[in-house]
Formats: C-alpha cells, sequence, structure tokens
C-alpha cells in the first residue's frame, strides 16, 4: 500500500513539476516580449499566478517534503526491524 502511495505520489510530482516548469518559461518568454514591445501573455500569466502557479509551486513543495519524510521513515523503520 506505502508503496503504491509513494508511486502515485512521485508520478503527480513529476508531473507537477513539469508544469511549473512550463509555468517558469513562459513567464520568462512573456517578460522578454514586453521588453521588445511583443505581446506573449504576460498579463494573462499574472492573472493566473494566484489561482494556478502559486498553489501548483506550493504542492510541489509540500509533496517533495512528505516524500522525503515518507522515505525517512521507511527507512529507519527497516534498518531497525530484524532481517528474517
Amino acid at each position: 500500500m506505502k508503496e503504491r502511495l509513494l508511486e502515485w505520489l512521485n508520478r503527480a510530482l513529476v508531473a507537477n513539476i513539469f508544469f511549473v516548469l512550463f509555468s517558469f518559461f513562459w513567464f520568462a518568454a512573456a517578460v522578454a516580449g514586453r521588453a521588445l514591445n511583443i505581446p506573449l501573455g504576460l498579463d494573462l500569466w499574472y492573472r493566473l499566478w494566484e489561482p494556478v502557479f502559486m498553489p501548483s509551486i506550493s504542492v510541489l513543495m509540500a509533496g517533495a517534503l512528505f516524500s522525503g519524510l515518507l522515505s525517512w521513515i521507511n527507512k529507519r523503520w527497516f534498518s531497525k526491524q530484524p532481517s528474517p
């Protein structure tokens, strides 16, 4: 059960990191576009920052901490168990 949970969590975090990277590259391109007077959606990016991108970054950080904590607990638990 816990292996399935960790597997699901890791897959969700991988998908989330690609979304966060996409949002970062969109932001970088939009800022460069604004400097060159090319509309690349910076205003839309700003409108999506609070309801979409900020929670995604928060979920990514919380998931990474949770995954690390579960791995640490798992390692400590099984290192104390006697081998059969």
